[in-house]
Formats: C-alpha cells, structure tokens, sequence
C-alpha cells in the first residue's frame, strides 16, 4: 500500500492510503498493524524508534548503571520501563541518548527507581 497523507489527530496519526477513497473501504484496514522497513523512516534529532531504546542501559550521573530499558510504553508521555519502574522520557530525566553505545544518560528525582529510596531520603 502507499501512503497519500498523514496527519496527526486526537494523539494519534491518521492515515490515508493511494486507491482507498471510500469510509466503506477504509473500515476493512480498521485495527490492521502496519509496517513499514526502518530504513523508510527519517528521524530527526532527538527521535528514536522503540527498538532503538530497548536493550539500552540507563546511567545517572555519577556513571551507575541503573538498569535496562525493558519496554517503552506510550501514554499522555512516553516512558522507559525499567524493571518495575516507570522513567519519564523527558528532558528533565533524560539527558543524553547514544544509540550506538546502548546508553542513556540520566538525572532521576530520589526514589523513581526504588520507591525503597525515597522512603529513606
């Protein structure tokens, strides 16, 4: 299939495919997964694929590893699952991403790993 638009809408994009001009035709694709080969996509900076993140290993400042991202989850804001934890993806946490290193540079409030940590802080 080739893509004629994309717009984004409610938090979510819409997508228009070449040959598919009627609701009636567009509802047969409702709830399909697409996909398309990563070397299709063009990310600027600051962008990364899911996979991308995956595998990688987050880093506070001091140089600790703090563990690996599991998962990304998306929500009203993207986040790193990290074991049980839930890591913002914002720039208030995450302050560098090398992708080909696998490592994430991070600054964390007291306790968003270890509820253990904020309890005795």
């Amino acid at each position: 299939m080739t893509v004629a638009a994309v717009r984004e809408h409610k938090a979510r994009l819409l997508v228009r495919f070449a040959g598919v001009e009627t609701t009636e035709t567009a509802l047969r694709f409702a709830g399909a997964r697409m996909f398309a080969a990563k070397d299709l996509f063009r990310l600027g900076p600051d962008e990364f694929l899911d996979e991308d993140l995956v595998g990688c290993r987050l880093f506070d400042p001091s140089g600790t590893d703090l563990g690996k991202v599991d998962a990304i989850e998306h929500y009203a804001q993207d986040l790193l699952v990290v074991g049980n934890a839930r890591v913002p993806l914002v720039r208030a946490f995450v302050k560098h991403i090398d992708i080909g290193a696998r490592r994430i540079e991070v600054d964390l409030p007291l306790g968003l790993l270890d509820e253990r940590e904020a309890e005795e802080g």
